[in-house]
């Protein structure tokens, strides 16, 4: 099963200085999709290709590169960022989740995304629209509870 989630490995990163999305060209972002048959939850520390969908059809294994839209900020206490859409183009893709990575060493992973369910594209765009930038919907936030 695939659950939505901010990786615990990451919030370990993010206190040891390990992460750095404040436009440091050495890090590198990266998304790759997964199949059903994928198992990536909030104990998910670094990409893997198992159960990745296939390299081909407009895929290559690895997924793209993001970029970042919204440098690290924040709203009242709520840090936050977020990624552009990424979008694989003339693409036969089946995908029902999608893994949030770092590229280097063991590639650790930052967030899980749950489509909620197989999404396919077939010979068309296959695009991952990420939410508003803001302390309430980016895709990655720190705030209080």
């Amino acid at each position: 099963a695939i659950t939505q989630a901010m990786c615990t490995s990451f919030k370990i990163a993010l206190l040891n200085g390990e992460m750095d999305f404040s436009g440091d060209t050495s890090q590198t972002f990266k998304i790759a999709l997964f199949t059903n048959a994928a198992t990536l939850n909030a104990t998910t520390t670094a990409y893997a290709t198992t159960n990745e969908v296939a390299n081909g059809n407009g895929y290559t294994t690895g997924g793209n590169t993001l970029t970042i839209s919204t440098a690290p900020t924040s709203s009242g206490t709520t840090a936050f960022l977020d990624f552009a859409d990424t979008t694989w183009t003339s693409a036969s893709i089946t995908a029902r989740g999608a893994l949030i990575y770092k590229v280097g060493g063991t590639n650790p992973s930052v967030a899980v995304l749950d489509f909620g369910g197989d999404k396919v594209s077939t010979a068309g765009n296959f695009t991952v629209q990420f939410p508003a930038a803001d302390a309430t919907n980016a895709i990655v936030r720190i705030a209080t509870p």
